[in-house]
């Protein structure tokens, strides 16, 4: 039996009562000839005008390309954005919390501190899978968000289905699981069950495998309810006009991002195997996303070199589990040959053998 969660409940009062912001665009649909509602300049340069706030053009195609209702989405400035807002309408500063894991994405943690709000850190298994129960045990009724991300960053791991859906039956929370990488993964994720669970949310992004982070466009998932209440408190024209046309096009083309993912998840693959093959190398970790994290030795004076000769990854070293760790996105086979060459050089040069 699923355990449902009594959303008007969970919403913060004060943002349940609001009375949002009407912008001119708001109050009016339908055609016009002339705009002189909005105190905008009259002089056409093709940004003169306010966007749309809704986004429903770009909503529209959002809506077919995930076989989701379009009521059922929500549009932010980057997935932060919908996270952010998910604080807002739920927690209470200083009397609320939240329930999320670690190792995992920084933000949850930085978006608690900021909104004034406990976040609890349940650890993950040493192989980085979830305990479901451990998590539950951290909650209690000033629990408002559990946040998942899975597959995880930094470890690249999909969480078991049956373990996130054990979550969502034994908690009165909101479940937010945060899919950013979800693109990348043979696992096909939590949204064709959406409908089914009313107190769940996920959020992707377009800045991974689509390609569009420099336009920052992140989407939330969730029940007509929770939906509505953040369409009532975010900024009434968050997403810009630049950014609204060219994920449309980005969109529509489909068949170019599909392309761009198989090289990837076979480059992920080349260099799984040519990793593992370093002899400072101990381990790669199974990965469901566009970056592997791998255990080297002397990871921190890997790293430092590798920046020396301008190549960035990034040291996760100082992180639960991930002792002497760094985590590696896939480039262009261009840039994956430079990294296994510059990689490869600095572990002859140390004689690393271990």
């Amino acid at each position: 039996m699923i355990n449902k969660p009594d959303i008007q409940k969970l919403f913060r009062k004060n943002v349940a009562q609001l009375t949002p912001y009407s912008s001119a665009r708001d109050e009016f649909s339908g055609r016009a000839e002339i705009w002189l509602d909005a105190n905008e300049s009259p002089f056409p340069n093709g940004f003169n005008r306010y966007p749309d706030p809704l986004q429903w053009k770009l909503k529209e195609t959002v809506a077919k390309l995930k076989k989701v209702n379009i009521e059922n989405i929500f549009i932010g400035n980057g997935s932060d954005e919908v996270l952010d807002l998910l604080f807002r309408a739920f927690c209470e500063p200083r009397l609320d919390n939240v329930v999320t894991i670690r190792p995992s994405y920084g933000m949850y943690q930085v978006l608690a501190n900021v909104n004034d709000v406990q976040c609890r850190q349940a650890e993950l298994n040493p192989d980085f899978s979830l305990n479901a129960e451990r998590l539950l045990a951290l909650a209690d009724d000033y629990t408002r968000l559990i946040l998942l991300c899975s597959p995880n960053n930094p470890t690249g791991n999909a969480f078991d289905a049956e373990a996130i859906v054990y979550l969502l039956e034994n908690t009165k929370a909101i479940v937010v699981l945060d899919e950013a990488y979800i693109d990348f993964s043979e696992n096909p994720g939590f949204l064709a069950k959406l409908s089914r669970y009313p107190g769940l949310v996920i959020v992707q992004t377009l800045s991974k495998a689509w390609g569009m982070a420099a336009l920052r466009l992140g989407l939330g998932f969730a029940d007509e309810e929770i939906i509505r209440v953040l369409n009532r408190i975010k900024p009434p024209y968050n997403i810009n006009l630049l950014s609204q046309q060219e994920v449309l096009k980005r969109l529509q083309n489909q068949k170019e991002t599909l392309r761009q993912i198989r090289i990837i998840l076979k480059e992920k693959e080349k260099m799984r195997r040519a990793l593992l093959n370093l002899p400072a190398v101990k381990r790669v970790f199974p990965s469901d996303a566009n970056f592997l994290l791998l255990e080297i030795s002397n990871a921190t004076d890997i790293y430092q070199k590798l920046m020396s000769k301008g190549v960035v990854v990034r040291n996760r070293s100082g992180l639960l589990h991930c002792y002497s760790c760094l985590r590696i996105t896939i480039g262009t086979p261009e840039e994956n040959e430079r990294l296994l060459s510059e990689l490869n050089n600095l572990i002859s040069a140390s004689g690393v053998h271990d």
